[in-house]
């Protein structure tokens, strides 16, 4: 009976996901939201977590240090170069939080936005379009990343990316493609990927499906090919979630 008492007594780690952007009309509808999609994929993985969102996107102010124990920063149809007035407070709480020393993930706009409020640089890739699976050689190991895995696949939709890491960095993972792919940064519990492991393969093809035109057609058919396999964001999912629970308080 103790025990029991002690379990519903334990408090979670409640997690912030700062929402800066939408899927497209009309996959929202049948997909869901950004932070809907986290919370299927990370939701089975710990018991210990509660979730709310901030749409900053949207108008709605960045929470405050008391109202979250982590922090998970999404992807954007935006920019982070691009201007938009909710971008410097969103930097400015990202900096307020590793200072603090509470834990942070950035997903592709997240881990570009990481970068440059951290000192870092994000462009417009030369390359153009990163679309469907790619693979990432991981490069140097972190205690959170286990089980243990030399590469990792996962999906990406992305255009900008980081040329230039913020000072101290550690780079754990990336391709020739995408060199600054995943991110351990020096000014606090914080880490980012590009990819996006929140996407299913069902999600991630409609998606692309519905910017071919867009994105030339020999990058994504190519792209949709690799979406008919299997991926690792399972995987990335168990690492984020190793990540928050060696920050638990």
């Amino acid at each position: 009976m103790d025990q029991e008492r002690a379990a519903a007594k334990r408090i979670k780690m409640h997690i912030r996901i700062l929402e800066t952007g939408k899927p497209p009309a009309p996959l929202d509808a049948e997909y869901g939201s950004y932070p809907s999609m986290f919370e299927r994929l990370l939701s089975p993985l710990s018991s210990s977590f509660s979730f709310s969102t901030s749409a900053v996107h949207n108008g709605e102010p960045a929470p405050t240090l008391a109202d979250f124990d982590g922090l998970l920063i999404t992807g954007s149809p935006a920019g982070v170069y691009e201007g938009h007035d909710w971008v410097a407070p969103a930097e400015a709480l990202m900096r307020e939080a590793a200072a603090a020393d509470k834990p942070q993930v950035g997903i592709c706009f997240g881990h570009q936005l990481m970068t440059q409020a951290f000192g870092g640089r994000v462009e417009k890739a030369t390359k153009g379009w990163g679309v469907g699976v790619h693979n990432y050689a991981i490069k140097r190991s972190s205690a959170w990343m286990t089980p243990q895995q030399t590469h990792v696949s996962c999906a990406v939709s992305h255009q900008d990316q980081v040329v230039e890491p913020p000072e101290g960095a550690r780079i754990l993972g990336g391709s020739e493609f995408c060199p600054f792919g995943v991110i351990e940064y020096a000014q606090g519990p914080a880490i980012s990927f590009q990819p996006h492991p929140e996407f299913a393969h069902d999600y991630a093809t409609a998606l692309l499906r519905l910017r071919r035109g867009r994105i030339p057609e020999a990058v994504a058919d190519p792209g949709l090919d690799t979406l008919k396999g299997k991926s690792d964001r399972v995987l990335l999912a168990q690492w984020i979630t190793n990540f928050f629970k060696m920050h638990e308080r």
